[in-house]
């Protein structure tokens, strides 16, 4: 796919546009021709879905609150890295009647900002955090449309399927992560007599940017080869980037990466730079701390401008081909090779005992066919420890793929895990879904919160586990599957079992290790873990908090845990002015400043010397009962030091050391054993 089919907006004249609304409206079907060959097909998929051009759809899927908040935390990576994007953007297209929006791969709208009153007029439509904009629900629009074929688009006005959505003008670009994965959708939707050519441009700009911080997050600190067709545009937001193994594999790209080389995702942790390049790594590697880009030649013969950077190699990977269905929890081969020193578990590893154990723990079972239970309260870290064993083990070249089951809709939850043939139910996707299960085939499924899931399907999951195969709805043949599994809960599941909430064979299916993940506040590591959260929130530059609050906030119980703690941070991070370096009272958030007060009045915080002048009396009088517990035992003893000793349950040379610290042996010496 090239760069310019890839920004095709579906433009069609009007008059087309209408003839063809009118043939649908009347006949039920679309003549060949009248539209864009794209917008066609998004129009029939709209009609097979069951849709009305006119009215209201209905039985669309809106999250809750607790579920929008889930799926927030579910893509904190992504958000992250988008918000500064968003807000760019933003600010470029103010005062146009415009909105900014984040969706997930399941077309639910995570974020938005824009002009308020324009915002109204979009809420009318559900365009607003929570909605589900996927073309089954909505029919063609741009956020759903650029999901279904996975390219940027165009949706203006009556292009919509939907007359009620006819007054939008929206221009979407799909947001793909280094390994390939579909993340979500960027996109501006505005009024539709505003609508301009550029706006396409910026989406896809934007979706670049963000593609380009992820990529950095993830591979910045190994092995980066950067592509371009200009010398001078490397180091820019339009250049190609490729993370290599030190043998050459390439383990992740962004999405110019891949287009430069004309390579498939499916090409990642595969492909070699060599078979891509025709050029040895050895080559690269000589150069690998110059400065200087190199010309490299591509298999179609054309020149492209490259320079690998990295200050260390990673580690190499195992060229393997698709893993075989044979194991669900398969072990690794014995080509796998071990995870770096430094990996994604390390880096979790901020000098908590608890903590280290159990990283420890799980370390040993990442290469053996062993499912991880991971427990603790809601905001604990389950999911960033998850990723971090995937990250760290013998798969993490392969699909990562998290499922909150207590985000998805319950109608919902069936055909998203499992898929569907084409036709299964009302609603169904016209060529039917594959389900999430498969997609996390050769690689990690991470459920989370499968406490949540309802009993019937905790029956299908573990047929799964149990046949290693996916079976989808409405029948078609079983298809093999094979990942390693992790699971979460911040219910006792052990209990839930005891009230038959949860069934016990899943239970003891899911049980391989199971990990108890301590609260932030029993953590020693609290200093650390800000210190990290905050390199995290401000990765350009270096950000520390006062000391008095750094010593108040790891006196606070934070019932959120580190989600709750992230989020102050970052709240704190935003607050600071340009020239500021130190968070302190003022960038604190006004409810977190009341606590944090209302703690300091309660429990005042003493100084170190304060510390040691309190320390000294207590030392003191614990000498002195010490002597007077000695002097009352040899007194009782009539001065026979073994029968004292015995009355004080100490050894001999115990009670002779109390008696010279006690300044007793003097007057003793003349007692009689």
């Amino acid at each position: 796919m090239t760069a310019a089919n890839a920004l095709m907006s579906l433009r069609t004249p009007p008059s087309r546009l209408r003839q063809a609304r009118r043939q649908l409206l009347e006949t039920g079907e679309l003549g060949a021709g009248l539209l864009d060959a794209r917008l066609h097909a998004s129009w029939q998929r709209s009609r097979a879905y069951g849709l009305a051009p006119e009215g209201r759809p209905q039985g669309v899927p809106h999250a809750s609150a607790a579920q929008l908040a889930r799926a927030l935390e579910q893509r904190r990576a992504l958000l992250a890295q988008a918000r500064p994007v968003m807000e760019f953007v933003a600010e470029q297209v103010r005062a146009s009647d415009s909105l900014v929006i984040l969706a997930d791969p399941q077309g639910m709208l995570l974020h938005a900002l824009g002009d308020d009153g324009f915002a109204d007029k979009a809420a009318r439509v559900a365009l607003r955090p929570g909605a589900v904009w996927l073309e089954q629900w909505r029919g063609t629009n741009a956020i759903g449309t650029a999901l279904a074929d996975g390219r940027p688009v165009v949706i203006n006005g009556a292009e919509h399927y939907l007359e009620r959505n006819g007054f939008l003008t929206c221009a979407a670009a799909p947001i793909v992560d280094p390994s390939g994965a579909l993340l979500g959708v960027l996109d501006i939707s505005g009024d539709r007599r505003g609508y301009h050519p550029h706006t396409l441009g910026l989406a896809r700009s934007a979706a670049r940017m963000i593609e380009h911080q992820l990529f950095v997050a993830r591979h910045g600190g190994g092995l980066v080869l950067r592509l371009h067709s200009r010398p001078e545009g490397l180091d820019t937001v339009t250049e190609g980037l490729l993370a290599l193994a030190d043998d050459g594999l390439i383990l992740g790209a962004n999405g110019l990466g891949l287009e430069w080389l004309g390579l498939a995702p499916s090409a990642l942790g595969r492909c070699t730079v060599e078979a891509a390049l025709g050029l040895r790594m050895q080559e690269l590697l000589a150069d690998v701390h110059g400065s200087q880009p190199r010309r490299l030649q591509r298999v179609d013969g054309s020149l492209i401008y490259g320079r690998l950077d990295g200050a260390r190699p990673l580690q190499p990977r195992p060229r393997v081909a698709p893993p075989a269905a044979t194991a669900l929890l398969t072990t690794a081969s014995p080509a796998s090779a071990p995870a770096p020193a430094s990996d994604a578990l390390s880096a979790l590893d901020t000098g908590d005992a608890a903590v280290h154990k159990l990283i420890e723990r799980a370390r040993r079972v990442l290469a053996k066919p062993i499912a991880l239970l991971l427990q603790g309260e809601s905001g604990v870290g389950k999911e960033l420890l998850a990723r971090a064993c995937h990250q760290s083990g013998p798969r993490r070249a392969g699909p990562f793929v998290a499922i909150n089951c207590a985000a998805l809709p319950e109608h919902l939850i069936e055909a998203e895990l499992f898929g569907h043939q084409p036709g299964a139910f009302t609603g169904a996707l016209k060529d039917g879904a594959p389900g999430l299960l498969r997609q996390a085939h050769g690689g990690t499924l991470f459920l989370d919160e499968i406490g949540d899931m309802p009993l019937a399907l905790q029956a299908r999951l573990l047929r799964v586990l149990q046949e290693r195969q996916v079976s989808p709805l409405g029948g078609g043949q079983p298809v093999a599957v094979d990942f390693a599994l992790i699971c979460a809960s911040h219910r006792r599941l052990r209990e839930e079992v005891d009230v038959q909430r949860f069934r016990e064979d899943l239970y003891y299916r899911i049980n391989g290790l199971s990990l108890q993940l301590p609260p932030l506040r029993e953590r020693s590591d609290f200093a650390a873990l800000v210190q990290r959260l905050l390199a995290e929130a401000e990765p350009s530059r270096s950000v520390s908090v006062e000391p008095d609050v750094l010593a108040l906030l790891a006196r606070h119980r934070w019932p959120g845990n580190l989600r709750q703690l992230a989020n102050v941070l970052r709240t704190c991070c935003a607050l600071l002015d340009a020239d500021e370096a130190q968070i302190g009272w003022s960038h604190l958030p006004d409810d977190m400043a009341e606590e944090l007060q209302a703690l300091a009045r309660a429990e005042p915080v003493q100084s170190e010397q304060e510390k040691e002048e309190e320390a000294a009396p207590l030392e003191l009088d614990l000498r002195l009962a010490s002597s007077r517990c000695v002097q009352q035992a040899l007194a009782l003893a009539q001065g026979n030091r073994s029968e004292a000793a015995r009355r004080l349950g100490v050894s001999r040379n115990t009670l002779y050391r109390k008696m010279r610290e006690a300044g007793l042996d003097a007057r003793l010496d003349g007692a009689l054993d």
